[in-house]
């Protein structure tokens, strides 16, 4: 095989690859969720499958622009500090993944999307990581927290707390903390809800893997340390909350 045609078939790899990059972050567009963690992956997908299209083209196009040629260097820079930055960040959000707690920690589930009068798919599996981990744990209280959004029927805080009593846990072992609607109120508002019921001790935040490092930076302002259980999301929704949340965690780091 010649290097032209090795160079053709590389291409043509690297445009199926971002066709299909393109098309997960594409697919929670289709059950309504549009945030700048789908619309960056479409338009970086996007970008990249037109630059391996017309390679070629792109690159005679370059040789003989010096103004155009100087602006692509220029972004490419840029895009590669870029994508260093957000592998770090992607490191340290897997090492936050996965930080064991202790016995009969308190546990705090961090609230999401309620539809209807069940939890969406991503709080049921943050319900079902907490059921685990207070079913082990017979002397575990758990506050539920989250509000209730404009486009919701109840509070997310009702919903977690339902949801967790059909499945056996007693509800005295409950606390409801329904007023928050984000995630430095949600830890905010349960340290409150801590030390008007006597709690003390350490903490254990429930929420979605991708969400556990942004949720610890923002413990650390009330905790003085915090564990964590994470729960897994679906596949096709993994992508889109990831790349949110680099954007999520820079604004942690520099405005908090």
């Amino acid at each position: 095989m010649d290097m032209v045609t090795k160079g053709t078939l590389i291409r043509t790899c690297l445009a199926v690859l971002f066709a299909a990059g393109f098309a997960i972050f594409f697919l929670p567009i289709i059950t309504g969720i549009i945030n700048i963690g789908n619309s960056t992956g479409m338009l970086a997908c996007a970008a990249l499958f037109f630059v391996t299209v017309y390679w070629s083209k792109l690159i005679a196009l370059l040789s003989e622009n010096k103004p155009l040629r100087i602006m692509a260097i220029t972004i490419t820079a840029i895009a590669v500090v870029l994508i260093i930055l957000a592998a770090v960040i992607s490191v340290f959000m897997l090492s936050a993944v996965n930080s064991p707690p202790p016995e009969n920690s308190t546990v705090i589930i961090l609230g999401c999307k309620v539809k209807g009068e069940r939890p969406s798919l991503m709080l049921s599996k943050r319900i079902n990581a907490a059921y685990e981990y207070l079913s082990e744990n017979s002397g575990a209280m758990c506050i539920v927290s989250g509000g209730q959004g404009s486009d919701e029927i109840m509070s997310e805080a009702e919903c977690m707390k339902r949801e967790l009593v059909k499945k056996g846990i007693a509800e005295e072992r409950i606390i409801m903390e329904d007023k928050s609607t984000s995630t430095d109120e949600n830890l905010h508002f349960s340290l409150e809800k801590m030390q008007e019921n006597g709690l003390s001790g350490s903490v254990t935040i429930v929420t979605s893997e991708f969400h556990q490092l942004r949720a610890k930076m923002i413990a650390s302002e009330y905790f003085p340390e915090s564990y964590a259980v994470s729960a897994p999301t679906v596949w096709y929704l993994l992508p889109t909350y990831w790349v949110r949340e680099w954007f999520g965690v820079m604004y942690q780091f520099i405005f908090k």
